[in-house]
């Protein structure tokens, strides 16, 4: 076998890689998208069966969530790699190429590796596909391809984000032994529910038995939710503001200082390259998730009034991770797409936010870590998002939207977005352009006009240009303004995408 792919990658060399990567990619994104939901396990565990079920040839820490999921599994892997245990990570929708998805040690798949996966499966996904009622979709293969590269790797752990919900979520066919739950807000309410309850429902299927769930802070009905599941299924639990947390935080030049509550102990100066009270929590989680995996720190299953008891194993001291480790694993962590910087002069941040509560964060953030006079907005996002609520979020941020559309097909028109925008602004403060690049182009031309008038007052640089309301949005100013920035080359389909 082994000797068949380095023949085969040989042979790739002298072909056209680059082109046969796009060919695989619109093979793949032709096939049904994520927004013609049928919710069943039954595809993806026909695929796996097929496969040798290798979702179960490695450890899994399982990630959920409304917000905060990319992040916080990012962050849990650079944790674990700083550990020395080869890692997997597996996260969506992607920003620039589809390869992000699935990295391994810290790192996209290869171009060669990424075809020679779905080649290896592809015989496989069309057995499935002629014996299952419905064909698997865009994420199912993107998750089939997934589970054979880590197995084949092979890795020691595997964070792997969900794609949307939990419960009927392709990933779902592995059993974490740790579950992290960040909050949980509404969106995708068309497939998850209309309600706080219905959609932390769907989300706490990745709740195993035996498992332990890391759950950030949360609104009251949720929590009582997760923590009802977990008592369902005899998991034990460690809560955010509980068992562990954030006690102190610092603003820091790129990033912050923080004090962070472990499960078992407690971890001084630790430099977080992110921003955000929201990163902070994320991180929090993030910690506390490795020191379970790691068999820190034990607790009993919670009890059906949502009480724990906490004790150790037989042996087990009560010391946590090594300090310089965790310091080390969170300082060289990223999240691509996150009030991240793409360029100076003027400044100009991306951020995938793509709902209310994300916004708010955002909003929040933005205005704690930066000292903008002014701040320009350049806002696409998905018809099917609450693009009215994000609207509200942002006005008494933004001196100035311009509005337009990404490269999604699900993007709402520039117009129609134009209008809802004057509903929150005044016509006086909305911008329309119907491309993006032309958007980007005139919210730097206003920055840089706003900037030339406050030179003259002595302040330079005191506009900033926010690109918001997707992560599709985001990873098109990633391809503009930084290509390098995000691994990878621009994906040629994002039918799948759900932000």
């Amino acid at each position: 076998m082994r000797k068949r792919r380095e023949a085969g990658v040989r042979l790739m060399a002298v072909e056209d890689i680059a082109e046969r990567l796009r060919e695989v990619e619109l093979e793949i994104g032709s096939r049904r998208p994520e927004d013609q939901i049928d919710p069943t396990l039954d595809r993806i565990a026909a695929l796996t069966s097929l496969l040798g079920d290798p979702q179960r040839a490695f450890q899994v820490i399982h990630v959920t969530g409304t917000n905060g999921k990319t992040s916080t599994t990012r962050m849990i892997e650079s944790l674990l790699r700083e550990r020395g245990l080869r890692t997997g990570w597996f996260t969506s929708p992607h920003l620039v190429s589809m390869r992000e998805r699935i990295c391994v040690d810290g790192r996209p798949l290869s171009a060669e590796r990424f075809i020679e996966l779905y080649e290896e499966i592809s015989p496989y996904v069309q057995l499935v596909d002629d014996r299952q009622p419905a064909k698997m979709s865009y994420f199912e293969v993107l998750t089939g391809m997934m589970f054979a590269a880590f197995a084949d790797t092979p890795v020691d752990v595997a964070v792997i984000e969900v794609g949307m919900g939990g419960r009927w979520d392709a990933t779902n066919v592995a059993d974490g032994a740790v579950a992290v739950v960040t909050p949980v807000a509404m969106d995708h309410m068309q497939w998850l529910g209309d309600s706080i309850e219905a959609i932390a429902t769907e989300k706490a299927g990745i709740i195993k038995p035996g498992a332990t769930a890391v759950i950030a802070q949360q609104q009251v009905a949720a929590a009582e939710i997760l923590l009802q599941r977990a008592a369902l299924v005899g998991a034990t639990v460690a809560r955010e503001g509980f068992e562990f947390g954030v006690l102190a935080r610092e603003l820091a030049v790129g990033g912050q200082q923080l004090v962070l509550q472990g499960l078992r102990g407690t971890y001084a100066d630790v430099f977080l390259p992110l921003f955000g009270g929201h990163q902070a929590a994320n991180a929090a989680c993030a910690l506390a998730a490795v020191e379970a995996f790691a068999g820190v720190e034990e607790m009993a299953p919670a009890s059906e009034d949502g009480q724990d008891t906490i004790y150790l194993r037989p042996g087990q001291s009560a010391e946590g991770l090594d300090p310089d480790l965790v310091r080390a694993g969170f300082a060289r962590a990223s999240s691509p797409g996150r009030l991240d910087v793409l360029r100076r002069s003027p400044t100009v941040i991306a951020d995938a936010a793509h709902n209310p509560a994300g916004m708010a964060a955002t909003m929040e953030a933005l205005t704690e870590s930066f000292t903008f006079d002014r701040v320009i907005g350049v806002f696409a996002a998905a018809r099917d998002k609450d693009v009215e609520g994000m609207l509200s979020e942002l006005e008494p941020v933004l001196s100035d939207i311009v509005v337009t559309t990404n490269s999604s097909p699900r993007t709402m028109p520039a117009q129609e977005l134009a209008e809802l925008a004057i509903d929150y602004f005044g016509e006086d403060r909305v911008q329309l352009a119907e491309r993006f690049d032309d958007a980007l182009d005139l919210a730097v031309s206003l920055a840089d006009a706003a900037d030339a008038d406050a030179a003259a007052a002595a302040l330079p640089g005191s506009t900033g240009v926010l690109v918001t309301g997707s992560v599709t949005t985001a990873g098109d100013a990633q391809l503009l303004l930084a290509p390098d920035h995000v691994s990878g080359a621009r994906s040629s389909s994002r039918q799948g995408d759900l932000s």
